[in-house]
């Protein structure tokens, strides 16, 4: 089924061309060749071409140092001038048997030719090589160079005659390997009825969530006087799509029950001030009495029964003049005093607060599902105004198993408007309407070769620009917009980590992904409707596989890792075939998570890791936009690694000790570290704001957790 997602095997063997990352045996190796004596042209020679003999084939080819180029035949700059025409726009096209050019199979050729020859650079940097699916006996050669041509870069609204914008497209570095075919067997499916993305209606989307978020805040200052708990709207959303049945790939519009107990536990922890981490004895000090006002405060100004006013305002009291006839205590001191003070308050102030915080959570909903009756009002007029029905027949669907392959949606998309891009030193910017986006020049040509595999309704690249467009606004209104909120959401594993799975434990798919941090171009991810194009299976809760062997790095909201590990127990069950599940989750014991207490007893346990804290990284989930030098930061909480397998799976993939060391030594890979190495250069400010960043991720992913001051 993998070739569904490209073209026919005669159409894929006219689109090979040789690539110096590939051992192929008709082809020279490149990176290291015997030099002659060069007796080329001084044109050729300042052009970066070298005449290197082949020890394979016993025979002389040229090879270009700045381009990883080899060809068999001398190279003619009129035809194609890497120095002045880099890209081959001004080459001429190959002429077929009879003479005759045929601009179609060109253009066909030039679009599924971009960035496939990148010079290496970075750590773990990969190639991406093209998959000829189903011709396994053609075996590429040197040929003349082929790339991207006019009609894509109009496509792309880059202009023919700007060659140097041009170039900034092709990678430099690349933190994935789209070679890596699937082994994850599925029952063939039918398409999906969701709706293709439009630009207009991501528009709105964008523009109803940053007000859902507005409301969200205000309510939690007027009626709480507090401001909302970090990245809680975020796990808000993802809890809620948990348990949703709407039709909304983002906010939630049916969901029971109406109050997110994510949202709610979230709040109350803060309530009725936040408790953050203390260093100093005067910050412990100040926050004993605050604590203690606020806790006074709320019990005056809410319905509370006199028992309860009592108790708070009895522990207050005393608490006060505690503070002000003690002025020799330490740290410690106060902080004891203050977790006195909770266990006897906190009860009472919950009770009194849960009301209203029921209350925001309950509107926060309503809202939002007033929002999804407005976004799908407008999609629906908009497939009206193009005579498209979003009644569909549903498809018969054959009962056979396949590999798996990107989500396809039954609905035909209806014509996209015009999306304008240019580029701003190394990142693509995409804007419709005044909104931009923006996304590094390297993940843009991840975004295209993704498309190019797993697209199939738009062969000619019209509608790239724009579903791109819609993908990076949806991944931004999912992180939201403060600075670096939501990238410890997207974290991601290490490439080193990720080749140590493929090789020890046949790992070629990820279960929490998504187009812009994924490794392997098979992967599930949230959306599936924006994600679909560019390889998405879909919602892992929605995928059920036969067979493969999967690495899990979910979103750290615990329902969600609780829904993950019922779905994996259940697919384990109900499959005799090898099928396995790696899960990188933290490791929080107080109070431990159901997710992890689950899978530590789970009878398809097969082993368990312990990752200690600030000794192994992620990468930002933030990658496709940050710094080199940001690309990487430490984990700030223990990470446990989990193998889940059945009986077939663990035969397959045992993790046996050998594999293990193995696997925990690619952990020792730091890419801080040679990122750090490579811009020693770098200013003091950099290094500090990616020190700050790391602080920022590490209350991130632990807000939710945080009860314990200490």
């Amino acid at each position: 089924m993998a070739n569904e997602n490209h073209g026919s095997p005669a159409e894929e063997a006219s689109l090979m061309s040789h690539s110096p990352g590939t051992s192929n045996q008709n082809q020279p190796s490149s990176p290291k060749p015997m030099r002659l004596v060069q007796d080329l042209p001084d044109e050729l020679v300042q052009a970066g071409w070298e005449k290197c003999w082949s020890k394979r084939e016993n025979r002389p080819y040229y090879f270009n140092r700045f381009t990883n180029q080899s060809l068999w035949e001398m190279p003619v700059l009129g035809q194609h001038d890497v120095i002045s025409d880099p890209l081959g726009l001004n080459a001429a096209p190959l002429p077929l048997e009879g003479g005759m050019i045929d601009s179609s199979v060109e253009s066909k050729q030039r679009k599924r030719r971009f960035s496939e020859e990148v010079p290496p650079s970075g750590n773990s940097v990969k190639k991406p090589k093209v998959d000829v699916p189903g011709n396994t006996a053609a075996q590429p050669v040197p040929s003349s160079p082929s790339i991207p041509g006019t009609s894509v870069l109009k496509a792309w609204c880059v202009s023919p005659e700007d060659k140097q914008q041009a170039a900034l497209l092709r990678p430099t570095e690349v933190y994935w390997d789209l070679d890596i075919q699937t082994n994850a067997v599925i029952k063939q499916k039918a398409p999906s009825e969701v709706l293709s993305p439009h630009p207009e209606v991501e528009l709105l989307r964008s523009q109803l969530i940053l007000k859902l978020r507005q409301h969200y805040r205000e309510l939690c200052q007027q009626r709480e006087g507090i401001d909302p708990p970090r990245e809680s709207f975020n796990r808000w959303m993802l809890e809620r799509k948990v348990v949703d049945k709407g039709t909304d790939p983002l906010l939630p519009s049916d969901c029971e029950p109406v109050v997110s107990p994510s949202m709610f536990r979230e709040i109350m922890n803060d309530i009725p001030i936040r408790l953050s981490r203390i260093k100093f004895r005067e910050e412990a000090k100040r926050l004993l009495f605050k604590y203690a006002e606020a806790a006074k405060r709320l019990i005056e100004s809410r319905s509370a029964s006199p028992d309860s006013r009592k108790v708070v305002k009895w522990n207050v009291e005393d608490t006060f003049s505690w503070l002000r006839r003690d002025h020799s205590a330490s740290k410690e001191d106060y902080m004891d005093r203050l977790e006195h003070l909770r266990k006897q308050c906190g009860p009472h102030v919950s009770a009194a607060a849960k009301d209203s915080v029921e209350g925001i959570c309950s509107k926060i909903y309503y809202i939002s599902l007033e929002y999804v009756k407005r976004i799908r009002e407008k999609h629906l007029a908009i497939l009206k105004e193009n005579n498209i029905s979003a009644e569909v027949e549903a498809p018969e669907v054959q009962d056979r198993l396949v590999y798996c392959y990107p989500v396809r949606l039954a609905i035909p998309s209806p014509p996209l408007p015009s999306v304008e891009m240019h580029m701003e030193n190394n990142v693509a910017c995409v804007r419709y309407k005044g909104e931009m986006v923006k996304v590094s020049r390297n993940y843009f040509s991840k975004l295209w070769l993704l498309y190019r595999y797993s697209c199939i309704d738009d062969s000619g690249f019209e509608k790239f620009l724009p579903r791109v467009w819609c993908l990076l606004r949806r991944y931004q209104m999912m992180f939201g917009v403060g600075l670096y909120e939501g990238t410890g959401l997207q974290g991601a594993l290490p490439v080193h980590v990720f080749e140590a799975l493929h090789k020890l434990f046949g790992v070629s798919f990820e279960c929490f992904a998504s187009p812009l941090n994924c490794y392997f171009k098979q992967y599930c991810s949230a959306f599936l409707d924006t994600d679909g194009y560019f390889g998405s299976r879909g919602p892992c809760l929605d995928f059920f596989p036969i067979s493969g062997s999967f690495e899990a790095n979910p979103p750290f909201c615990e329902e969600l890792m609780d829904a993950m590990v019922s779905h994996f127990e259940k697919l384990l069950e109900n499959s005799s075939e090898p099928l396995s599940f790696i899960v990188f989750i933290p490791e929080w014991r107080d109070p431990p998570t159901p997710a992890l207490t689950r899978m530590e007893q789970s009878k398809f346990k097969r082993h368990q890791l312990i990752l200690p804290a600030f000794d192994h990284e992620y990468r930002s989930g933030s990658q496709h936009v940050c710094k080199k030098e940001e690309m990487y930061y430490k984990a700030v909480h223990n990470t446990a690694v989990l193998f889940l397998q059945n009986s077939a799976g663990f035969a397959k993939w045992e993790p046996t000790p050998e594999r293990l060391q193995e696997l925990v030594a690619a952990y020792k890979h730091s890419g801080r570290t040679l990122s750090s190495s490579s811009s020693s250069s770098s200013s003091s400010s950099s290094s500090s704001s990616a020190a700050d960043k790391e602080r920022e991720l590490g209350r991130e992913q632990s807000s939710s957790r945080e009860t314990n001051p200490n």
